[in-house]
């Protein structure tokens, strides 16, 4: 009986000591990124690897920039089409997550309901997957960044850590790959265009894009009009 108690107290001396390392690294983590760039972030390593399982070349397309190098027209096109939101919410929008659960109960298409910050804090720190124990996580470092970065950092990771394409993420990846410039010069259209095909941006692609893309993509233009702008990024 007292060996029980004993290995009992150790297995909870155990658990109490992970949890306070994780809290302190993963705070610690969240603090560094406020100011150092996010070069690299699991899912590109995950990408990497199921473009090698495929039998594609592996590749990662990424550049980092500050958001005052990325248009002005980014941000407004991804709150536009992603986050009308943004500016005013704590980091999550409890009524878009309603909604996208009663479209699915009722039948309808599954959809998410991920604010920028809740996709930046995915991005960066955890992987992709539908369990709860990953948007738990999700959420926990959301709060962190929406406390600590604030909201003009988050959409610099977010513009420069999304993936835009096949091996593509950030804006100025983006940019020079599909449209042959650099983030700044970026126009309303191509950063709507852009945004469009942020959902799915592996059967999407913003050089070419499909009827149903351009026609998003004039839905995130109209948007944009009633985002208000902050802003941010290249004159």
């Amino acid at each position: 009986m007292t060996d029980i108690k004993f290995l009992w107290n150790r297995f909870w001396i155990l658990v109490r000591n992970a949890l306070i390392f994780f809290f302190v690294s993963s705070t610690l983590a969240v603090i560094a990124f406020k100011w150092v760039p996010v070069y690299r972030t699991p899912l590109m390593y995950i990408r990497y690897y199921e473009q090698w399982v495929d039998g594609k070349e592996p590749v990662i397309k990424h550049k980092w920039v500050d958001l005052d190098q990325i248009s002005q027209n980014m941000p407004l096109a991804v709150m536009g089409g992603e986050d009308t939101g943004f500016l005013k919410h704590n980091g999550f929008e409890p009524k878009e997550i309603y909604k996208a659960r009663l479209e699915a109960l009722e039948g309808g298409r599954e959809r998410g309901a991920s604010t920028i910050s809740q996709q930046t804090a995915k991005n960066v720190f955890l992987w992709p997957s539908h369990s709860w124990i990953r948007k738990g996580l999700e959420a926990y470092f959301t709060v962190l960044i929406e406390n600590i970065w604030g909201k003009e950092r988050i959409m610099e990771v977010y513009l420069n850590s999304i993936e835009m394409g096949d091996g593509i993420y950030g804006a100025q990846a983006c940019a020079q790959e599909k449209f042959n410039k650099d983030a700044r010069d970026l126009t309303r259209k191509e950063s709507a265009t852009i945004a469009a095909t942020l959902p799915n941006p592996l059967e999407r692609d913003s050089a070419h894009p499909s009827k149903f893309v351009l026609k998003h993509s004039k839905r995130i233009q109209r948007e944009m009009n009633a985002v208000a702008n902050p802003g941010w990024g290249a004159k």
